[in-house]
């Protein structure tokens, strides 16, 4: 085949065999491959109401048609499955270099079923695997294992995703990480690895990717090339990667801050993207095949590593009341190496800490820490009660929602998540098209579904003519997020299929069906046409749903935290602004000609 493999390796870890399936052209053709291909697998092959943490529990990693190839940012992944933390759909997605190696290695998806009786990590080198004895590595962090693993194959070139010790302890929102910290944190995939007693999987490989149209393929490619380099806003993004949003979303009134009780902060030049840049930055670097080298490497002089992106840094500073941005980076250090989910944490930390500031829970519902806003040794020793379950650590390593129906006493109405899962650090009250996007995601409380960024540019003339209203421009009007949403979700599937990395082909608008279908039959030589393309996207987000419904998923689920709908913003340039997320949701119903 051209652009995929046309090979799906699958692994039963119970009897610690595998096989080698043939992917059929048709099921490409009406999935796509990454997160596409994924989502329907697991629609088709999960048995109904299986146990996410179960032997009969199906992951899946999937990897795009055009992986591997000379296409800019397209070197990530999606792992997906039945989500621990939510029971409904799951599924993380990462960058780095372990995508490509596994186009390298032979297969476009790996599907993982039963457990194993011991601590195993598998090496797939051209087709072939084999199962490898990890109990040498149980308890090791994620940097541990992954030197670990290399140092035993003889070869620091290995491609490697595994987990930590957080997943090893089955807490729900444990990660997995490849080239150490490029991160698949959502939805507790890495738990569902865990549970299977697999700590890692180890990649290498030289089977080339064959293109269809090689002279056409590497034209449109090389042109995408360039409209990423004259973008606006990429030197802002090569110098401070996804970090610019800390000074940004300040200024319009939207970082969160104690939890979501403000939308500014007098600090925020402390934590920004720019002083973190100018103190600590020392190097960029890329995924795969991306021109656009977005991550930073920091040195502190006491600690060091790759990132941290937007969500760890906002989450580890104003969402949690904490202005110390060294502190921060040593916490991204931490979550990186144990692998937890920053989002879902710090949410929880932020929860705990406003739960105890309002007199419903107190210091001893959390084994007598001092959970203030900020208190650096506190958020500390409660992150690391998470990871090995210890104490009030095992209640909480079971996420917010669970966490928060144990204690009850209206803790749960200061939980924010949406469908079990903790929201990002963007107020959906100064954001509408975001607030939409995090109430109707297939997996929770997403902006990574869509990713409206349309809303932000004050282009009503464009919006107009994309989306039918002005108002789709502005981030404060309500009118036209749903038929923003309805397009830009298709944009950032199609992104997560090929696979392509959204913070380029969405969010810099480098990419639209016209061009990914050209890509696609370039790079593939199947035939997809824009309009089919378009409808196949429409089907897979159709597919998601039908999944989370036939899993117990409410219509009524599909909407906000209290917070977001009663209390308006007090401060800053969203100030008197709530969300109707009522009226957004039933007008994106009638589009979708989804039933209430």
């Amino acid at each position: 085949m051209f652009g995929y493999t046309g090979k799906r390796l699958i692994i039963d870890l119970t009897e610690h065999t595998y096989k080698v399936e043939n992917i059929e052209e048709s099921l490409l053709l009406s999935s796509i491959g990454g997160r596409g291909l994924n989502s329907v697998t697991l629609f088709n092959r999960l048995k109904p109401q299986t146990e996410p943490l179960s032997p009969e529990s199906i992951l899946l990693f999937g990897i795009g048609p055009l992986t591997g190839t000379c296409l800019p940012a397209s070197a990530r992944f999606t792992v997906s499955g039945k989500s621990p933390l939510t029971g409904i759909l799951g599924d993380g997605n990462a960058g780095g270099h372990w995508a490509s190696e596994l186009k390298f290695a032979g297969f476009d998806q790996i599907s993982i079923s039963g457990k194993s009786n011991k601590w195993i990590y598998l090496f797939i080198f051209n087709g072939k695997v084999e199962f490898r004895n990890a109990e040498y590595l149980k308890g090791k962090d994620i940097f541990e294992t992954t030197t670990l693993i290399r140092k035993e194959l003889k070869d620091n070139s290995i491609q490697i995703s595994a987990i930590g010790p957080a997943s090893e302890n089955l807490v729900k929102f444990g990660s997995i990480s490849c080239n150490l910290t490029r991160i698949a944190a959502r939805t507790g995939m890495g738990t569902i690895m865990g549970s299977k007693k697999l700590k890692a999987i180890a990649l290498k490989g030289d089977i080339p990717v064959k293109i269809k149209h090689p002279d056409k393929f590497l034209k449109l490619s090389q042109l995408l090339d360039k409209k990423i380099e004259s973008h606006p806003e990429f030197g802002r993004r090569k110098k401070m990667g996804t970090t610019m949003l800390i000074s940004q979303l300040n200024k319009i009134g939207i970082l969160p801050t104690n939890h979501f009780q403000n939308g500014i902060n007098d600090y925020s030049d402390k934590i920004s993207g720019e002083t973190l840049s100018e103190k600590f930055n020392v190097k960029n670097k890329a995924c795969f095949n991306c021109n656009l080298p977005c991550s930073r490497y920091f040195f502190t002089g006491e600690v060091e590593g790759e990132g941290p992106e937007y969500e760890t840094l906002c989450g580890f500073t104003s969402r949690i009341g904490q202005k110390d941005l060294h502190f921060a980076l040593k916490m991204n250090d931490y979550v990186n190496r144990m692998g937890l989910d920053s989002i879902t944490l710090t949410e929880i930390i932020g929860w705990a800490m406003e739960c105890i500031q309002k007199g419903i829970l107190s210091f001893s519902d959390f084994d007598n820490l001092n959970l203030v806003w900020g208190n650096k040794k506190a958020i500390f020793e409660l992150t690391r009660k998470i990871v090995y379950r210890e104490g009030v650590g095992d209640i909480l390593a079971e996420g917010v929602k669970k966490a928060s129906e144990y204690f009850g006493k209206d803790s749960e109405k200061l939980a924010l998540h949406v469908k079990g899962l903790e929201i990002i650090c963007g107020d959906p009250r100064g954001i509408k098209g975001y607030g939409l996007t995090y109430a109707i995601s297939s997996r929770g409380a997403d902006h990574l579904r869509a990713e409206p960024f349309f809303e932000l540019t004050c282009n009503k003339k464009e919006a107009k003519k994309r989306f039918g209203y002005e108002e789709a421009a502005d981030r404060l009007e309500e009118t036209g997020k749903p038929e923003l949403v309805n397009y830009t979700e298709k944009i950032a599937l199609l992104c997560d299929s090929i696979t392509m990395c959204k913070n380029i082909g969405l969010c810099m608008d480098i990419l639209d069906i016209q061009a990914c279908a050209e890509l696609l039959n370039y790079g593939t030589g199947l035939n997809f046409n824009p309009s089919k393309l378009y409808e196949t996207a429409e089907h897979i987000i159709n597919i998601e749903r039908e999944f989370n419904l036939r899993e117990g998923l409410k219509p009524e689920e599909d909407t906000l935290p209290e917070r977001f709908i009663k209390e308006p913003l007090k401060n800053g340039k969203s100030a008197g602004h709530t969300v109707n997320i009522k009226k957004m949701v039933d007008r994106y119903y009638e589009i979708k000609g989804w039933k209430k």
